[in-house]
């Protein structure tokens, strides 16, 4: 299907684990997987609980966002790929999502990876 995304159909529970996993291994928390998620999304724990629960797809996960208006803040290169040279919507999200975990990972600040100053 022209315009799909290899996140389409992808369940965002899948790679959540991942998530955490990669920041605690750096000694940084779920806790904090969690504020950047609510950052980029405006999702609140519950919401967060009920579409790991629900086996929700990145597709339908970023369609029910509510978007952060400085979401296009995020930059960079994420996979091999700069995240705003990216066309597909969905893919730039998810990659923005990532290089947020990424940062975290690292160490950066909480204030700098919400992109705050």
């Amino acid at each position: 299907m022209p315009g799909m995304s290899r996140f389409d159909e992808m369940p965002f529970a899948r790679v959540y684990p991942l998530y955490v996993a990669k920041v605690e291994r750096k000694g940084r928390t779920r806790a904090e997987v969690d504020e950047v998620v609510a950052w980029l999304t405006g999702y609140d724990q519950q919401q967060l609980a009920r579409h790991l629960a629900d086996g929700t797809t990145f597709r339908d996960f970023f369609a029910g966002a509510d978007l952060n208006p400085r979401a296009s803040l995020v930059t960079g290169v994420i996979c091999g790929v700069r995240i705003e040279t990216l066309d597909d919507e969905l893919t730039a999200n998810v990659r923005r999502l990532d290089k947020l975990v990424d940062e975290v990972a690292r160490g950066r600040p909480m204030a700098k990876v919400l992109r705050e100053a």
